[in-house]
C-alpha cells in the first residue's frame, strides 16, 4: 500500500468540522422535506464531480469488479437512509441531541468491526459504551419531558447512526481496491440514485422551493459533503472505520455553537449532562480501543490515489 501524501489524521480533523455544519443547514431549509435536502445535496455534488470522472477516472469505473460493485451500491443506499433518518430527526428534536446521538456510531462501527473483522474488544471498551449508553439515555428521557415527538425524533437520529456505521464498513472495504474519486462517485451516485425513487415514491416535490434553499442544497454538497465526508472516504484508505468514527465524536460541540449562533437554539439541562456523559463515554471509548501504530508519512507529494 503506497504512503498517503498527508496525514489522514489532519483529514479526518477537516472533515469533521465540515460536517459540523450540516445540521444546521438542514434546519434552515425547513420548507423543504428532509428526503429532498439529502437528495439535492447527493446530486449536486455527483453532477460536479461528473466532469473530473469522465476526464480521468473513466477507465477505473470500467474495470470494477463485480464484488466491489455490490458493496458500493450497499453502501449508496446505506447512506441515503442515514440522510433520509438523520435530516428527519432535525425535524423533530434539537440539533444538540440529534448530533450527539448520531454520534454514537463509534460503538456501532466498533460492534460491526467486532462482527465481521474481529476485532477484540476489552472490559474497558464495554464500559466506555455503556457510559455513552446512559448519557444517551438521560438526552432521550429529558427530550421525552419536553414532548414525544422529541422523543421520536431522537429515535430516527440513533437508526442514523446504524445506517451511517453500515456505510462506513462497507467502504473500509471498497476504498482497497478503488481510487477516493471513484468509490466517491459510484457510491453518491447511487445514494442519489435511491433518494430519486424514494422521493417519487413518496410524492415529494423536486422544485418549488425558496431561492435561499437551492443555495443551502449548493453549500450542503461542498462542504459536508466534500470536506467532510469525501475526506472521511480518503482516510478509510489508511485508518480503520472506528479510528474515523472517533474523530466525529467533535462533531457535537461544532454543531451545537453553530445552532446557539445561528439558530438561537439552547442547550437543555438533559442535553447538556446527556451529552457530556456520551462525550465522556466515547473518549474512554476511543482510549480503550486505540492501538499504537505508526504511520508514515509521505514527504513526495503522490497522485490522488
Amino acid at each position: 500500500m503506497r504512503l498517503p501524501p498527508f496525514n489522514p489524521y489532519i483529514a479526518v480533523g477537516i472533515g469533521v468540522l465540515s460536517v459540523s455544519t450540516s445540521a444546521v443547514f438542514v434546519k434552515l431549509a425547513d420548507q423543504a422535506p428532509a428526503a429532498m435536502i439529502a437528495n439535492y445535496r447527493l446530486l449536486i455534488a455527483v453532477l460536479l464531480m461528473a466532469p473530473i470522472i469522465l476526464a480521468k477516472y473513466r477507465h477505473e469505473i470500467k474495470h470494477i469488479e463485480r464484488k466491489d460493485w455490490l458493496l458500493s451500491t450497499l453502501a449508496g443506499v446505506f447512506l441515503a437512509f442515514h440522510f433520509i433518518l438523520w435530516f428527519e430527526s432535525l425535524n423533530y428534536t434539537s440539533v444538540a441531541s440529534s448530533v450527539v446521538l448520531v454520534t454514537l456510531q463509534p460503538i456501532f462501527a466498533f460492534l460491526g468491526t467486532y462482527i465481521f473483522f474481529k476485532e477484540r474488544f476489552s472490559y474497558g471498551a464495554i464500559i466506555s459504551m455503556l457510559i455513552a449508553l446512559i448519557g444517551s439515555i438521560i438526552i432521550s428521557w429529558g427530550d421525552f419531558q419536553i414532548s414525544g415527538m422529541a422523543l421520536f425524533g431522537d429515535i430516527l437520529a440513533l437508526l442514523g447512526a446504524i445506517t451511517v456505521t453500515g456505510y462506513f464498513l462497507l467502504g473500509q472495504r471498497v476504498r482497497r481496491n478503488l481510487s477516493l474519486m471513484t468509490y466517491t462517485f459510484v457510491v453518491y451516485g447511487v445514494s442519489s440514485s435511491t433518494l430519486i425513487v424514494y422521493n417519487l415514491l413518496v410524492g415529494n416535490a423536486f422544485t418549488g422551493y425558496p431561492m435561499d434553499h437551492w443555495w443551502i442544497f449548493i453549500a450542503l454538497a461542498i462542504i459536508p459533503t466534500f470536506f467532510g465526508h469525501t475526506l472521511f472516504n480518503w482516510a478509510l484508505k489508511w485508518l480503520s472505520t472506528s479510528t474515523i468514527s472517533m474523530g466525529i465524536v467533535f462533531e457535537p460541540i461544532g454543531a451545537s455553537i453553530l445552532a446557539y449562533i445561528i439558530l438561537d437554539e439552547k442547550v437543555t439541562a438533559s442535553q447538556l449532562l446527556g451529552g457530556t456523559i456520551v462525550l465522556f463515554g466515547l473518549f474512554l471509548f476511543i482510549l480503550s480501543t486505540n492501538r499504537k501504530t505508526t504511520l508514515t508519512i509521505s514527504k513526495k507529494k503522490q497522485q490522488d490515489d
